[in-house]
């Protein structure tokens, strides 16, 4: 069997990859084929935490005449729903989780506690952390970026619906040319949308690599644990 290049990673997955190609809410069909992608991944020992966003339910910035806050505080509780969807497909094939969120909800989840998630990593437990940083005006990205770096991950995987990073969008203009791979700082410059400025930072200061892939596509996770070049790469 092959090795993991990698022993703990973050999973980033967007509301929208849930929806798969309906226009609003969860496909079961997308929730379990992600579940087992995972749970095809566990078997090399390889410790993970996901992030989920919200946008295939709620995304605060998208409303303009509510408070900010009171707008983003519904996105985070839309993440909420796609993270106990996401448990319950993995436990369904019988992987074992664990739900954490940033905001309280003791009758669903955990409270995010950053030793009790290690933890639960280190027993092989998929950790989904919800709630993104528990605070309004910042992105699920930010938490995800966050998370990896209290979590020690080594690398953050952000599914997406495209095959990488383009000058621009793929889905608008054929002509559109990927990056294999860019730094922090040419992602921040070239102002590409892949992930918000804020949480590009955060990764950009600990050193921590991203890969941008294709979730669409069967065993793209598995390949980029095993070390193969999917999508592009952003790093120092």
């Amino acid at each position: 069997m092959k090795r993991a290049v990698y022993k703990r990673v973050l999973l980033k997955l967007s509301g929208e990859a849930l929806q798969g190609e309906k226009g609003y809410g969860l496909d079961p069909v997308i929730l379990f084929r992600i579940a087992s992608e995972i749970k095809d991944v566990l078997q090399y020992g390889l410790q993970i935490a996901i992030v989920t966003g919200g946008g295939n339910i709620f995304r605060g910035m998208d409303i303009k005449d509510f408070n900010r806050s009171v707008a983003d505080y519904m996105g985070i509780l839309a993440t909420g729903i796609n993270s106990l969807a996401l448990q319950g497909a993995l436990e369904r094939i019988g992987v074992d989780t664990r739900l954490q969120t940033a905001i309280e909800m003791r009758d669903l989840a955990e409270p995010y506690i950053r030793r009790r998630a290690i933890r639960h990593l280190e027993k092989k437990r998929v950790v989904i952390l919800s709630g993104g940083t528990g605070s309004p005006y910042f992105t699920t990205d930010t938490a995800a970026a966050l998370r990896a770096v209290e979590i020690e991950a080594e690398i953050i995987l952000k599914a997406t619906k495209v095959d990488g990073i383009y000058n621009s969008d793929p889905l608008l203009n054929p002509r559109a040319q990927r990056y294999d791979h860019l730094t922090y700082l040419e992602v921040i410059k070239k102002g590409l949308k892949v992930m918000d400025a804020t949480a590009i930072s955060l990764c950009m200061d600990n050193t921590l690599p991203i890969v941008i892939f294709d979730l669409k596509k069967d065993g793209n996770i598995k390949k980029i644990i095993e070390g193969k070049k999917i999508g592009t790469i952003v790093s120092k």
